[in-house]
Formats: structure tokens, C-alpha cells, sequence
């Protein structure tokens, strides 16, 4: 298993190979597995695999090609649609229309998404995780007839590699380990930990394409700015509220 995350790589290109059906369950079966709180298994996966509904979904994860190229596109949900009705047939009212249960379903998922892609790249497998889930959550939502109680928070793409990329960085073990108490950085311990980071070839090919001087202004001002983030922010609580979590906004 230590090979599988020393080596670990992002896929974005699929060999023109189906995954097996059994396999997925197979993988599938070892995610739900994953830890929940209270072992209430509080989320859902959607598989998409047609063409159709790669297309549509495509728009909504900003048309990257992976998510039409891969064989299998899943979306993992926080669900509470499932265990709300199980109490209320039990003679239970819940009562899990809140942020905290949104969170905890959260959770819930992305330790299953997560374990999902171990199990996939330990069996030759390649993913990849798209962020773009919670900007476009509203139009997921109508596009895989999700219901109240539910909201996607990560999809991953799935298929047998057609590429073998270069390993993305990462930053040292210290920069992101505390020992007993969180230690705030200094300015000496920044500039040490992403120095290696900066000095990187693609870095460098990045901020120029970019037309910036550094890479943190690669993220502030490209990649992930304000503007972007107050915007996405206001539509994944309109989700929130929609869906039942956040019904005191």
C-alpha cells in the first residue's frame, strides 16, 4: 500500500477501456466501509455513466474533459433524505435541519470519496477529484434529480490511465505537523516551507502565464479571488437553504 501514496497521481486522461461493473461495486462495497459518525452513513453516491448525462453535467464542473472523457463519473452527496425518513417511520422526528448535520453529512462523504479513490488506485485505477462540485451545486442538483435533505459536495472521475503525469508538489511534512499545540509561522518559517515550491520550473511557467509576479497572487487574484469566493459562497448557502439545512437564514 505504501507505493499506492508515495506514487500517487492525478488522472485526467482515460484509456478508452470500460470499468467493470463488478469492480465498481467491488471498490464501492470497501468505501461505505469508511468511518461515519454514529454509523449513520448519512450520504449518497450517484454514478453517472451515460453520455448524455456526462454532457450534461459537463457545463456545471466548467467543461473540463475528464468529466465527458472518463468511463465513470460519481458524485458524492450529503445526504440526510435517507436517515430522516428512516426515523420518521420509526417514530422518531428528526431533527437534522441544520448547518452542524449539513457538516457532519459532509464528512460522512468525503470519507467515503476518499476511501473510494484508495481502493480504485490500488487497483491500477486512476481518479480525479474535481473542486468544482459546490460552485455549481444548485445545477447538479436539478440535473440528477436530487432531492430535499441532499447536496453534492465532491465528484470524481474515474478509468483505466492514459497518461502518466509528473507528481504534483507538496509542501514538507513540517509545514503543515504541530506537535502537541498548534505553532503559528513565522515569517522565516513561510518563506522556508514554500521556497521549494516557488522554485519549481512549472511554477515559475505558471506565473508567467498568468502574467503575475508571484504564485500566492496566481491564487488571490486568478485561481480562487474574492470576488469568486464571495459569489460561490452566497450560492452554496441558497443551496443550503433549499436543500434543509440552514432553514434560520
Amino acid at each position: 500500500m505504501g507505493d499506492i501514496f508515495s506514487n500517487r497521481r492525478t488522472i485526467r486522461k482515460y484509456a478508452d477501456e470500460p470499468v467493470d461493473n463488478s469492480l465498481l461495486d467491488e471498490l464501492l462495497e470497501k468505501s461505505c466501509r469508511a468511518s461515519t459518525t454514529g454509523n449513520m452513513q448519512v450520504y449518497s453516491i450517484i454514478i453517472t455513466r451515460t453520455e448524455a448525462m456526462k454532457k450534461e453535467l459537463a457545463p456545471f464542473h466548467f467543461n473540463q474533459k475528464m468529466i465527458t472523457e472518463a468511463p465513470v463519473v460519481l458524485t458524492f452527496c450529503a445526504d440526510f433524505n435517507r436517515f430522516n425518513k428512516w426515523c420518521r417511520l420509526r417514530k422518531a422526528e428528526p431533527g437534522y435541519d441544520n448547518f452542524l448535520s449539513f457538516f457532519t453529512a459532509a464528512i460522512d462523504a468525503l470519507l467515503v470519496a476518499q476511501t473510494f479513490c484508495i481502493a480504485a488506485e490500488s487497483e491500477g485505477l486512476g481518479i480525479c477529484y474535481l473542486g468544482t462540485t459546490t460552485y455549481n451545486a444548485g445545477k447538479i442538483i436539478k440535473a440528477l434529480d436530487i432531492p430535499h435533505g441532499v447536496v453534492p459536495v465532491t465528484t470524481i472521475t474515474l478509468g483505466w490511465p492514459a497518461e502518466h503525469p509528473e507528481q504534483v508538489d507538496r509542501l514538507p511534512l513540517k509545514a503543515v505537523v504541530h506537535d502537541e499545540k498548534y505553532a503559528d509561522y513565522t515569517d522565516g518559517d513561510i518563506n522556508c516551507y514554500y521556497s521549494e515550491k516557488e522554485k519549481r520550473a512549472d511554477t515559475n511557467k505558471f506565473i508567467k502565464e498568468n502574467n503575475k509576479e508571484t504564485l500566492a497572487q496566481v491564487f488571490t487574484d486568478v485561481r480562487y479571488s474574492k470576488a469568486d469566493n464571495i459569489f460561490f459562497s452566497g450560492e452554496f448557502l441558497k443551496v443550503l437553504k433549499e436543500q434543509g439545512f440552514v432553514e434560520y437564514l
